[in-house]
């Protein structure tokens, strides 16, 4: 019974919820290799950190020995998600689909055990549904039902269209699950109308409805926003290992903890002890460096974690920055813009000083260029702020 404890504990950990968790434990409890399934549409050809929550907890699962399998949607990826969405998205064609299909195989196996890690491809099960298939399948559910989505009802609300295919896509997703007679589904906190449509299919089609576990929404650098390009907070799995580092250790001493949670592959009794240290007395820059080794070690390798771990040393802690550097405690509140930040400290002259120096990338945290200058930082925040070769600032955002 411990160890069915424990590898509840490391299922669980870091999860925002889980459909049902007694279903779950009555499953690990038939000791038979459970079918985990996640799907992915191949709508992008690069994944950050951000992506990854969900593929370790696939990699947690294949180290307690069940079957992991990674869906393509190349079918549904040429109807396009709509969860989240404020309009239509745009399909894909055929071509784009496969290639980003081969570029995220490549991703995924720098954290899932190849050997280990069943690829499938959804368009094996539904083209051969047809058009007669299709039918059938729209008819086990109401327009009612659909509108119940959230970003449904907001898109009918406002006037914004609801194209007639993207009530399929959820109805698709759900009939992967019977396809693969999946027993665990895994999906963001922003897919549980889709995951949930799933668990309906199996019971209509005779099988035991799918467990489904969502994993939260990782924040990005800031602390605030999701994790996302588009928001500049991002760490992008293929970015040098430098630039991780740099980027890994510009986050809040707050976020790391998240960051553990979410993207080490750690024992929960390590990451007790991490957090005892800490409160003990242990700097957390000394912590943040463990994460930033592990990680950067996962997509690249041990020597590329220990050269950037070397030339941050370098950088920051054997004369390559002035000894006499000003220190700043700011009062963060509800957060504190970063033009607002750097012209408070004294490091620019005014805010359009700053918004300049960002565009120009001459500001950096920790060496790492500042990329928004909308930036928005979080209390918990610290580190050297740079604005060109001579201007420097420790500061602490509290």
């Amino acid at each position: 019974m411990a160890d069915l404890d424990q590898a509840l504990a490391e299922i669980k950990r870091g999860t925002d919820e889980i459909l049902l968790e007694s279903d779950l434990l009555e499953k690990l409890k038939e000791g038979r290799p459970l079918r985990i399934k996640l799907g992915a549409d191949p709508t992008a050809p690069d994944i950050h950190l951000g992506h990854t929550v969900i593929l370790n907890k696939m990699r947690t699962f294949q180290e307690l020995g069940h079957e992991v399998i990674f869906l393509i949607g190349d079918f549904t990826g040429m109807v396009g998600d709509p969860s989240g969405k404020n309009s239509t998205r745009p399909p894909l064609t055929r071509e784009q689909v496969l290639a980003n299909a081969e570029t995220y195989k490549e991703q995924v196996y720098k954290i899932l055990d190849p050997a280990k890690t069943r690829i499938e491809f959804n368009s094996s099960w539904l083209e051969p549904l047809g058009a007669a298939g299709m039918i059938r399948l729209a008819s086990q559910q109401t327009v009612a039902r659909m509108m119940e989505r959230d970003d449904f009802k907001k898109r009918y609300a406002s006037g914004q269209s609801i194209a007639i295919h993207e009530f399929m896509y959820p109805l698709l997703q759900g009939y992967d699950s019977v396809a693969l007679e999946s027993d665990v589904e895994l999906g963001g906190t922003d897919q549980k109308f889709n995951l949930l449509m799933g668990r309906e299919l199996q019971k209509s089609a005779g099988q035991k409805p799918q467990t489904v576990i969502m994993m939260p929404l990782l924040e990005g650098l800031d602390g605030v926003k999701k994790m996302s390009k588009s928001a500049h907070n991002y760490i992008g799995v293929s970015e040098p290992a430098s630039e991780m580092f740099g980027k890994i250790m510009s986050i809040s001493d707050d976020l790391m903890w998240r960051y553990f949670d979410l993207l080490s592959f750690r024992p929960l009794t390590e990451l007790a002890q991490l957090k005892a240290d800490v409160e003990q007395g242990t700097n957390p820059r000394d912590v943040k460096i463990l994460l930033a080794k592990e990680i950067i070690a996962r997509f690249h390798d041990e020597a590329a974690a220990e050269a950037a771990h070397q030339e941050f040393i370098n950088r920051f802690q054997k004369g390559a920055l002035p000894d006499d550097i000003e220190e700043f405690e700011i009062v963060a509140g509800e957060g504190i813009a970063i033009a607002n930040l750097l012209k408070d400290v004294g490091l620019v002259g005014s805010t359009s000083d700053a918004m300049r120096m960002i565009k120009q990338g001459a500001a950096k945290i920790d060496g790492v260029k500042i990329e928004d200058s909308r930036l928005q930082l979080s209390a918990g925040t610290s580190g050297v702020f740079q604005v060109g070769k001579r201007k420097f600032a420790k500061i602490t955002l509290v």
